[in-house]
């Protein structure tokens, strides 16, 4: 089969043909549809993060295909079902965040891309519990992007915990944040979407934001605190000065929700007496779980939210990494395998 492959963090990804892989007892066998390009994908392939993945090994964590093949044991799922890939590729279901509703931060977790082989390839393996479902009202092309930058966006805004009538600014508005801001609006918040690039601000006002800010014209703290300051906060850029602008923009009482990992490890000072004097949370959000991104399916499936996309093949992998490092891409790259 074909995959792109990360051979090491300082050269380009390689296109090779590599073996099948084989299920094992409770895997299923996916021969992929699509999948969509996430910044961690290009933070893996560039070994940016304190925990690094070992090359060589296949990206990838927003796969979506077909399942043509079962590994011993496995009833829940059948040939010819349609399913996702997701960054959460495995958890073990018995210790207290896996019983607890949070899967997400199990410590035996393995996550597809990254610690395990990804669906960057036509190709790929994984637990069939892990294989969600993907509903018939979804295509491929949207079910993507769903799988990580839908799922985590609306985890982000559920454990932000959004009443109607609250004022939600998105920091980033990509590939991630154009989801989030749609989250945002079903949750009732009013929206603010600030990035550094007016075509990604028009993007969001096609979308349904109330307000938009360019940080690279205006200062985003003072154009928010003069909206009255934002109930939520979610950093969703890969920059530290964003999150450190996302934290000044809140109101008293405000939450901000980091869900970006810049690849420097960068780290946020908190000023203590406005933390304590005003109130106001810092939240980390990781990917949501399974039941997250049956939720996500469910409301797409009921046209509640509309994925922005490019397509592209796999052996254009190196030249969309590049792309989206520049901000030519609006929103997500989708590699199409047929």
């Amino acid at each position: 089969m074909k995959a792109a492959v990360v051979t090491d963090f300082s050269a380009p990804l390689e296109i090779r043909e590599v073996p099948i892989p084989e299920p094992g007892p409770g895997d299923v066998l996916v021969r992929m549809e699509t999948s969509g390009l996430c910044h961690t994908d290009i933070h893996a392939a560039h070994g940016d993060w304190p925990v690094k993945p070992t090359p060589p090994f296949v990206p990838g964590h927003e796969g979506i295909g077909v399942v043509v093949e079962l590994g011993a044991g496995v009833t829940d799922r059948a040939v010819g079902d349609r399913v996702a890939i997701a960054w959460l590729g495995y958890a073990c279901g018995k210790c207290r965040y896996c019983i607890g509703g949070w899967e997400t931060l199990c410590l035996e977790q393995r996550n597809s891309g990254y610690s395990v082989n990804g669906s960057f390839a036509e190709y790929a393996v994984l637990p069939a519990a892990f294989a969600t479902l993907v509903p018939d009202e979804i295509s491929s092309r949207d079910a993507a992007p769903l799988t990580c930058a839908g799922v985590t966006t609306y985890k982000a805004i559920k454990v932000a915990g959004v009443a109607p009538a609250e004022t939600v600014a998105i920091f980033g508005v990509g590939g991630l944040g154009h989801l989030a801001l749609q989250y945002a609006r079903i949750a009732g918040g009013i929206t603010i979407g600030v990035d550094i690039e007016d075509s990604k601000l028009k993007m969001a006002t096609e979308l349904g934001a109330d307000h938009v800010v360019n940080a690279a014209k205006t200062d985003p703290v003072e154009a928010i605190q003069a909206l009255g300051g934002a109930d939520v906060a979610v950093a969703l850029a890969a920059n530290p000065q964003s999150f450190d602008q996302a934290f000044r923009s809140l109101r008293r009482g405000g939450r901000l929700v980091c869900v970006a990992l810049p690849g420097d490890n960068g780290a946020l000072s908190l000023p203590i007496f406005d933390t304590v004097l005003n109130a106001k949370t810092v939240i980390g959000s990781i990917v949501g779980t399974r039941n997250d991104l049956a939720d996500v399916f469910a409301l797409h499936a009921a046209g509640r939210t509309r994925v922005i996309a490019v397509d592209r093949k796999l052996d254009d992998v190196n030249q969309s990494i590049a792309d989206v490092l520049a901000g030519d891409i609006p929103a997500r790259v989708v590699f199409q395998f047929s």
